[in-house]
């Protein structure tokens, strides 16, 4: 018997049947977009998550008939919601984690709370990507929807109502609503109160790995897989990427590299201190039973997707390897020393230390003779700058550490990769199977399933290194004035970035 792991992301759904040792026996990708029908704005038809369950399951299911799934798990990235009513039918679409329009509300809450008291209880610091602000916002602007919603959902648990499952949220995907108490692992009655917000207005809060039920008839029928398949709850992508990876308890990294790049730590208590907090760091559940994460993370594939659109939109198709040959070509026709660019990726705001909404992303230096192999190459360039920044920042807040585990689309960027270990100082580590997300989401189904006898066994079974990449000394000396320029680029723009928030405030 296989197990099946979903990854709901941002911008496409990705379904893994993993053997219970950890080897892929299929996988299906099923890609979606997102609109921004206003400044701000990022919405999706909830439907189309359903059918993206939908449309890999049934694939899978028929590349399996051989080992039908035992369990199914489904992860997510967070933040988004889908406002839902009374019957668990969406009033309204999704809104995406990418979706900035609730500033004034989230300021607003941070003023009422303080932000001291929110990163206490929530290990997050307000931003605008959480929900609690957008469902102000609703209130505010969107009254007949607000009104509607009987509750709002993120995606994994609006999928299990899908499938006739109860509203199910992991602590993990919980703790991304900006009003989850991560230390007594419930809803924050002080936050959903100073919001005048029900705690019944939200999914319930379960460990990951909880069994939410079986496939009906039905719901197995929409989704091609078995009847009676046992669906287990599952949590945030980064934490199930995190124990895909073998991250289980303090002393070992990981890094998520997509359209976000992610650092993440565990430990045993939130990482709530001073460091924590002025380095704006996430503190929050792991999907691991008792255990914490702290991540760092930053806008970064998104950059390279803009790029590659911007110039090969005619090139590229829908699947990976199209990319892959692309940036190949782009990576062998670059440079070999230094570009010289400094490309800022922050095309959706940055993320630590200061998370502002209205930075934007930027390439400085450009000159007459450089061209798309050279952009590119300075796109690579800057994420690894990002990168390093991001490691300092985490060793400020938990304490030193060596050795960095990789996944990710990132990872398929071999220059990519050869940058951040230079820059950052660190050992990287690229794993045997790249789909840590799934991996992780899989290793909570076979836990629930008793494939595994707990986390550590699974771990030990099927997470294995396959390549490593040690930092470079001589190519970090190189890059030591560029880098330097680098930290001087952020700071520089700073009365740029005002003025453009006054303009759209």
């Amino acid at each position: 018997m296989s197990l099946l792991a979903v990854d709901m992301g941002s911008s496409s759904c990705k379904a893994v049947a993993f053997s219970e040792a950890g080897e892929v026996l299929a996988e299906k990708n099923y890609p979606y977009s997102p609109e921004s029908p206003r400044p701000s704005w990022v919405e999706m038809d909830a439907d189309r998550f359903w059918k993206a369950l939908q449309t890999v399951a049934s694939a899978l299911a028929r590349d399996l008939t051989r080992d039908p799934p035992r369990a199914l798990s489904i992860s997510s990235h967070g933040e988004t919601f889908v406002p839902v009513n009374a019957y668990q039918q969406p009033v309204a679409s999704a809104i995406l984690n990418m979706d900035n329009r609730a500033v004034t509300q989230a300021n607003r809450l941070r003023d009422a709370l303080g932000q001291n008291r929110l990163f206490e209880v929530t290990g997050l610091i307000v931003h605008p990507m959480y929900p609690i602000p957008k469902i102000l916002w609703l209130r505010e602007n969107l009254q007949p929807i607000f009104q509607s919603a009987a509750r709002f959902l993120s995606v994994t648990d609006y999928l299990l109502t899908r499938m006739g499952l109860p509203a199910y949220i992991d602590y993990s995907l919980a703790s991304r609503f900006l009003a989850f108490d991560i230390r007594q692992q419930c809803w924050s009655e002080e936050i959903l109160a100073a919001c005048d917000l029900a705690p019944q207005r939200f999914a319930e809060p379960v460990p990951a790995g909880t069994v939410a039920g079986q496939l009906s008839s039905e719901a197995a029928r929409d989704l091609g897989l078995p009847r009676g398949t046992l669906v287990v709850v599952g949590g945030h992508d980064q934490p199930c990427a995190a124990l895909g990876l073998g991250v289980l308890a303090p002393g070992r990294v990981s890094a998520s590299l997509g359209t976000y790049e992610c650092l993440l730590v565990a430990s045993e208590k939130p990482a709530t201190n001073k460091a924590a907090l002025s380095a704006n760091l996430n503190s929050y559940c792991h999907v691991v039973p008792n255990r914490f994460v702290t991540i760092a993370y930053f806008p970064s594939g998104i950059m390279v997707d803009w790029f590659l659109r911007l110039l090969y939109a005619d090139r590229l198709q829908s699947n990976s390897a199209s990319v892959d040959n692309l940036c190949s070509l782009l990576e062998a026709e670059a440079p070999a020393a230094p570009t010289g660019l400094l490309i800022a990726p922050h095309l959706l705001g940055t993320c630590n230390p200061d998370f502002n909404p209205h930075a934007t992303g930027v390439i400085a230096g450009l000159r007459p003779a450089t061209d798309p192999s050279v952009i590119y190459k300075g796109i690579l360039e800057g994420i690894a700058c990002e990168f390093l920044l991001m490691v300092q920042l985490l060793e400020r807040a938990v304490g030193p550490f060596r050795d960095v585990y990789l996944t990710g689309g990132g990872c398929r960027s071999k220059l990519g990769v050869k940058l951040r270990a230079a820059l950052s100082g660190r050992r990287l580590h690229l794993m045997r199977c790249p789909e840590a997300v799934c991996l992780g989401t899989a290793i909570l189904a076979g836990v629930a399933a008793g494939t595994y006898r707990g986390f550590s066994e699974a771990v030990d079974q099927v997470v294995q290194v396959a390549e490593t990449v040690d930092p470079e000394l001589e190519l970090a000396k190189i890059y030591a004035a560029q880098l330097q320029q680098y930290r001087q680029l952020y700071s520089s723009l700073a009365s740029l970035r005002a003025a453009q928030a006054s303009l759209s405030s």
